[in-house]
């Protein structure tokens, strides 16, 4: 019986393998259909939604636009009528001594740059966060990881920072502008141009020293208000006072008058008196107030005619050896020594002040 159901199976025949059904289907008509029915439908619902937050996006870029570029130009024509104003000061007499175009007009141009920055950089601001709101976006993460960044850039770019402000008030406060000589404690110079957060200043050798604003804790400029000139005179005290006097009035007057010494001279030229009186010389003190930075070459002018006029009138400038010497004649037989009698050995004297040498003992006698 085993053999026939084995034979039965054998004559059987393979049944035929069934196909996969986990294959991918291509999509027919009818689903292309339905997905093209639920878009429609998808957008006929959200439609409006999305229309409005594009017009609502729309009308806050175009209202930031026209707002930047009002206040742009508001903060240029400011500046400009600044400038206007500090070119018709100038136009008087006391206005060219007192203004320059240049500094004014750089130190107008710094301020109203940081004016339009600071404006455009809080309207563009807002209007990002108010873009962003619109789209339903959670600022508060956003804010508080902005504000994390703000302070590591803030601490690692601290001298950035600190320059930049530091130049913001030094500008607004006219500290110092192009053409002011300055001393700035870490470099001294002419001031060339004037930046947010690096100064250029000129040395007197003509080095350009580039000074960071945060490195300069305490300014000295020589270019505001007045100048002091100032010339010691050195005579001999044995001069007349009365003379002196006199040959210093007339040169002071006569300097006052001339150009372009009367510009320059912002008072009379003053005699002091005695600055201090020694046994051989003495020293008189001569001054005048002179527009800033104009103390040095009043100073070499004036020393220039003092030294002229001194040498008409027949009146002597010491400095250095001491008068006393220069009138007295140098005798030439005061440098050789007189002859000494010490120089021969033989002489009575030299004798007389030589040592006595004790001479050998005589021998004694025993009785």
């Amino acid at each position: 019986m085993s053999l026939t159901v084995l034979s039965a199976l054998a004559a059987a025949p393979t049944p035929s393998p069934s196909p996969s059904t986990t294959g991918r289907v291509a999509p027919t008509l009818q689903d292309a259909q339905e997905s093209a029915t639920n878009a429609a439908s998808w957008v006929e619902e959200n439609w409006s939604t999305w229309l409005a937050i594009g017009l609502r996006v729309l009308l806050i870029v175009v209202i930031a636009a026209v707002l930047r570029v009002v206040v742009r130009r508001a903060i240029t024509k400011l500046i400009d009528r600044m400038n206007r104003t500090v070119q018709a000061v100038d136009g008087t007499s006391l206005g060219g001594l007192l203004v320059n175009v240049e500094r004014r007009r750089q130190r107008s141009q710094a301020i109203g740059s940081v004016l339009r920055s600071v404006a455009s950089f809080l309207i563009m601001g807002t209007a990002a966060l108010m873009i962003l709101g619109t789209f339903a976006i959670n600022l508060a993460p956003l804010l508080a990881s902005a504000g994390v960044a703000g302070v590591a850039i803030g601490f690692g770019a601290r001298n950035l920072v600190t320059d930049f402000l530091s130049g913001v008030f030094m500008i607004l406060e006219d500290q110092y502008g192009v053409g002011d000589t300055i001393d700035a404690g870490v470099a001294s110079g002419e001031v060339i141009e004037v930046g947010l957060r690096v100064t250029k200043l000129r040395g007197d050798g003509g080095e350009i020293w580039y000074v960071r604003n945060g490195e300069v804790k305490r300014i000295g400029n020589l270019s505001q208000g007045w100048a002091t000139a100032g010339v010691d005179v050195t005579v001999r005290a044995s001069e007349d006072l009365d003379q002196v006097q006199s040959v210093l009035n007339n040169v002071a007057e006569a300097m006052s008058k001339e150009e372009p010494w009367n510009e320059r001279l912002w008072g009379p030229i003053e005699i002091l008196g005695l600055d201090s009186v020694l046994l051989d010389s003495m020293v008189v003190r001569v001054s005048a107030k002179t527009m800033p930075g104009k103390a040095l070459s009043v100073e070499r002018e004036l020393r220039w005619r003092i030294k002229r006029a001194f040498d008409e009138a027949d009146i002597r400038i010491v400095g250095g050896v001491a008068a006393a010497h220069e009138e007295e004649p140098l005798d030439p037989s005061e440098s050789v020594a007189a002859p000494s009698a010490h120089a021969n050995p033989t002489s009575p004297q030299s004798l007389a002040a030589a040592p006595i040498v004790p001479g050998p003992t005589p021998p004694s006698t025993a009785k």
